[in-house]
This record gives C-alpha cells, sequence and structure tokens, in this order.
C-alpha cells in the first residue's frame, strides 16, 4: 500500500515540473509570424531591412532565427542590395548576420548575381564574406569559387584561391583557372592576380 502512494505523489510532481518546462521556455523563446525589421546606425541612417515570414527569438541570449529570409541593404536611404536565403541568424545585439542556404546577393539596379551557401556579415563592417559554391554571373562573366569577400564600399568582389572564370560574348567565350580575382561591380572589370608568378592582368567588359 506504501508503495502505490509513493507512486500517486509523484506523479503529480513531474506532471507540474513538465507544464514549468514549457512555460519557461516560452517566456525566452517567441515565435514571431511576418517579422519586419528595420536596422539604423547609431547617426540614425537606414543600413537595412530584415523580412521573414516565420522567426524564433530567443531572449535570453538575445538571438533571432529565421526562415525564408529576405534583407534589402541601403545607401543614402535607397535601397541597393537585395540578399535572400533559405536560414539565418541575427546575434551580437543585431550587429552579426548569419544566411545559410541557397544565399542570393543582387543589385537592384544592374543585373548582377551573387550566390554562396553562406553569408556572414558584421554590419559595423563594409565586407561580406562568402563561403560554400561562390558563383558571380551577369550578362558578360561567370566568376566561381568557394570563398569571396564583397567590399560594399568600393564594389569590389575578391575570390580566392582556385578562381574558375568563363567570359561570354556574340563572338563565344573563353574559360581558365586563375589564383584569385577581383571584380570590380561599378567599372565592370575584373583583375585576375598570381602571387607565384607575380602575373597580374585586367579585362574589361
Amino acid at each position: 500500500m506504501n508503495r502505490l502512494y509513493i507512486i500517486f505523489f509523484l506523479i503529480p510532481i513531474i506532471i507540474i515540473g513538465c507544464k514549468s518546462r514549457d512555460i519557461d521556455e516560452k517566456i525566452i523563446s517567441q515565435s514571431i509570424n511576418s517579422l519586419n525589421m528595420n536596422i539604423y546606425s547609431s547617426d540614425g541612417i537606414k543600413l537595412l531591412s530584415i523580412k521573414s515570414p516565420y522567426s524564433n527569438y530567443k531572449k535570453a541570449i538575445n538571438i533571432f532565427n529565421l526562415k525564408e529570409t529576405t534583407i534589402m541593404l541601403f545607401k543614402n536611404n535607397k535601397g541597393e542590395y537585395v540578399i535572400t536565403s533559405d536560414n539565418s541568424k541575427l546575434s551580437n545585439n543585431n550587429k552579426l548576420i548569419e544566411l545559410n542556404g541557397n544565399v542570393e546577393v543582387k543589385t537592384l539596379i544592374e543585373d548582377d548575381k551573387l550566390y554562396s551557401n553562406s553569408f556572414i556579415w558584421n554590419i559595423e563592417n563594409s565586407e561580406f564574406l562568402l563561403v560554400g559554391n561562390v558563383i558571380f554571373i551577369n550578362n558578360s562573366i561567370t566568376l566561381s569559387s568557394d570563398k569571396a569577400i564583397f567590399n560594399k564600399t568600393n564594389n569590389i568582389i575578391e575570390f580566392f584561391n582556385p578562381v574558375k572564370y568563363k567570359v561570354t560574348n556574340n563572338k563565344g567565350g573563353y574559360e581558365v583557372n586563375s589564383q584569385n580575382a577581383f571584380y570590380n561591380i561599378k567599372t565592370k572589370s575584373v583583375t585576375f592576380t598570381s602571387k607565384e608568378e607575380g602575373v597580374r592582368s585586367k579585362i574589361y567588359f
């Protein structure tokens, strides 16, 4: 009989314990539908907007986890780049952005597109890090590597060794491998470098 009393006494404790855990998780973690967030600089300048149909905010560690993310980057209060991905994370007091899965960066003016598996950006800096199957495509050239850094200030994309590039035009095209390449979005020029041989070449399109 004493054993039965012990069993019945433990069951309410277990049930209450589970409910308390669920409540704690709801307090420290909040689901958000249709997130629309704007981030500004310390001077009040709009830097970017983030949209996601579904996101989760972990209050204890101040991290947003977002699905199907769309990010608009601004310059002089005008949209300059649009970045999309399957998933993303916003951390470090909304200063560090990490995107993963089918990342696409495209300009709003030119027909330039940049793809990668992952994308990391500290909004206090002007450089984006892209890693994994990095591919840049426009009407004239295709550049690909496993790693690239996109400098938003000077609009130059640096592709790291090994780099494959393909040039196409009305007369045909050619494909070559290189160690490093720098593409300037504004001037539409690509510079190839080889540290070992000291070779440097530049092509305009």
